[in-house]
């Protein structure tokens, strides 16, 4: 009851100070944090699974749901609006920036326990671990900010839009194609490692926490996904708001003066710090989401934060939080902002963003029975 309140005193408040379209992206929010967690959808967990256990389910359903969004947002895109509403992509240079930033971040996601979504969720949802993780992110993403000059300059192409490119039908088929072949050598590996290929479509077990199956949240997450293209005009986008929390943190204690800093001079970010926070659409929709976790988590009556931590779980989520908020600022985008809006953008960022970030989970694989983590 507390969260569904929770829920509508924000809808309605937000209507009444800033219009339907910011109560519409908090609804929104709200119904990306029930999904990813009534499905336990994380990309963190299907990037460990297929890299530490050669299980391909998670992985497979993220092929899934981009597929989808490919079909319906590269066109959308290309023809710059949907049902009426102006549209656009997410695209940003493609450089040396992105590469080291998603590896970082990478490490963050193994560290840390989580994703940019699977952070929000799961500390929404009552984890304790997470929440150190969540306020450490959005510190190591203030100190990207802050340090944006040391690597504003590394090498990098434009931004890259494929569908311009190579032509539409070339980059949606291509892509396509990619997400089969990955989801087919995905099966054969799970095929060879355990006898079987654990179905996306099929209800999850008894024992299973997850209440959805892979596909259900995938194809709930694809929709809700293109519903927030039409409402927001561009994707769905996380870590675009962690920098801003953190400088607006430190500009109200008065430690030093974030508005001069090179990264919001930027044009293209000037205006978000000089607006509301609650005006910001992507703190609409964070604020949402974690709401949206605690509603499912609530419903589910798996609320139950526990506030004893190991001081070895601890340090993995204050150096894995820290990864995670500079290398996503540095790469412009995390595993929603750059893999996943990316991607279904056409822009070659999003492709370059996947192979480092990969490599950094791998990394971070390694690391973590430094810290009395499971493999």
């Amino acid at each position: 009851m507390i969260a569904a309140l929770l829920l509508l005193a924000g809808a309605l408040g937000l209507a009444l100070r800033h219009g339907g379209n910011h109560a519409l992206l908090w609804v929104l929010g709200a119904a990306l944090g029930y999904t990813l967690y009534r499905g336990a959808f994380s990309f963190a967990g299907g990037f460990r699974q297929a890299l530490a256990e050669g299980r391909g389910a998670g992985l497979r359903a993220q092929m899934l749901m981009l597929g989808i969004l490919v079909i319906i947002m590269l066109p959308t895109i290309h023809a710059g609006t949907l049902a009426g509403a102006p549209v656009r992509g997410i695209a940003f240079p493609a450089g040396v920036a992105v590469i080291i930033g998603a590896f970082i971040f990478g490490i963050g996601m193994q560290l840390g326990g989580g994703c940019a979504s699977g952070t929000l969720y799961t500390a929404g949802g009552g984890n304790t671990r997470m929440l150190l993780t969540l306020m450490f992110f959005i510190i190591g993403a203030t100190i990207a900010a802050y340090d944006s000059e040391r690597w504003a300059d590394l090498p990098a192409l434009s931004a890259i839009s494929l569908p311009e490119l190579i032509g539409l039908w070339p980059a949606l088929f291509g892509s396509l194609a990619i997400f089969l072949c990955v989801a087919l050598v995905l099966r054969v590996i799970e095929q060879r490692c355990h006898g079987r290929v654990e179905p996306i479509f099929a209800a999850p077990s008894a024992e299973s926490p997850r209440r959805w199956s892979w596909a259900m949240a995938a194809i709930i997450l694809a929709v809700l996904n293109i519903v927030t293209l039409w409402a927001a005009g561009r994707p769905w986008v996380i870590t675009a708001s962690f920098p801003l929390w953190g400088s607006r943190i430190v500009a109200e204690f008065g430690w030093d003066e974030p508005a001069f800093w090179a990264f919001w001079e930027d044009p293209t970010r000037t205006e978000a710090f000089l607006r509301p926070l609650l005006a910001e659409r992507s703190s609409v929709m964070n604020f949402g989401l974690m709401l949206g976790a605690f509603f499912a988590a609530a419903i589910a009556a798996r609320f139950k934060p526990t506030w004893r931590l190991s001081w070895r779980h601890g340090c993995a989520s204050v150096i894995g939080g820290l990864l995670l908020g500079y290398g996503a600022v540095m790469a412009s985008g995390c595993n929603i902002s750059a893999y996943v809006a990316g991607i279904a953008s056409g822009s070659l960022h999003g492709w370059l963003w996947i192979l480092p970030g990969l490599a950094g989970n791998w990394v971070g694989l390694q690391l973590r029975p430094l810290f009395r983590l499971d493999r």
